[in-house]
């Protein structure tokens, strides 16, 4: 099952989702999970435990492809720091429950200049059979200019990847800092199981 992970991870089109990430700040990953994978990890954040070996593979394997990223964007910023090429291990995969009436306020998501500046959501639901609202948010405030809202579409076993805390943004006087922050609409029906996956970190 790792190696099948790994190898979905690897046939990913990188140098696009590179490109969306400098352009919006986010992408979709579509079919690195199946449907045994998802049900797993929904299974899992109804009863949390300990987490499959292949989960902290997943992390891994993507933190490897977006290290660069991270990197060039500390550059951009003009930021000594560079990530190192080994994940940290900390407190690992966080499970979202999210009952109908209920939300997760936007926030910045990252603790501090230091962390990784990118991070993943796994949806672990049917959008419009398991429940209806819930949709992943994204803000992006630019110098001078008014927050622009985004919404990412995402399917049962979608993971999005997105920029959190602050990245560069190509201007026409050169890169200056967008500042982020995400969270999840209110839920109307039913249950949004959702998994956040931190990449400075690993279970």
């Amino acid at each position: 099952m790792v190696e099948t992970l790994r190898a979905r991870v690897a046939g990913l089109d990188w140098a696009d989702i590179a490109a969306q990430l400098d352009a919006e700040g986010c992408a979709v990953l579509s079919g690195l999970l199946d449907a045994a994978q998802v049900r797993a990890l929904a299974a899992l954040c109804e009863r949390p435990g300990p987490w499959p070996g292949w989960v902290a593979a997943l992390q891994a394997s993507l933190h490897a492809r977006l290290l660069p990223v991270a990197n060039a964007w500390n550059a951009r910023l003009a930021r000594p720091l560079r990530h190192p090429a080994a994940l940290v291990r900390g407190e690992g995969p966080r499970p979202q429950c999210l009952q109908a009436g209920e939300d997760l306020p936007l926030q910045h998501g990252s603790d501090g200049p230091l962390a990784f500046p990118l991070q993943l959501n796994i949806l672990l639901g049917t959008p419009g059979e398991d429940f209806t609202g819930g949709a992943l948010v994204l803000t992006e405030q630019r110098p001078r200019m008014q927050s622009r809202p985004m919404v990412l579409p995402l399917r049962c076993g979608d993971i999005a990847l997105f920029a959190v805390a602050e990245r560069p943004h190509a201007g026409t006087r050169g890169d200056y800092t967008v500042r982020l922050r995400h969270g999840i609409a209110r839920v109307r029906s039913g249950r949004r199981l959702g998994l956040e996956l931190r990449l400075d970190e690993a279970g």
